[in-house]
């Protein structure tokens, strides 16, 4: 199993992402700020490990997160079949 992390919007300060940034987890955390990885982890463990997650009013295989720097970096996860 994998997870899909895409970059959706970025104001990051550090200049870290950029829209449109991709990574993908297997099992070892990807080379983003430590600060954002700590806020997703919980949630990306979730989907490694065949879970789901509430996502609006449903159930999915997919979250949506903002940087806990002022939000300045939305983030977006999903299990990915490639």
């Amino acid at each position: 199993m994998k997870v899909k992390l895409t970059i959706l919007e970025s104001k990051c300060r550090g200049n870290y992402h950029k829209a449109g940034d991709n990574y993908i987890v297997e099992d070892i955390c990807p080379p983003i700020c430590h600060e954002l990885w700590q806020s997703i982890y919980p949630s990306v463990y979730t989907l490694l490990n065949n879970g789901d997650l509430d996502y609006g009013s449903i159930r999915k295989k997919k979250f949506e997160m903002r940087c806990p720097d002022n939000g300045r970096v939305l983030i977006q996860g999903e299990v990915s079949e490639d």
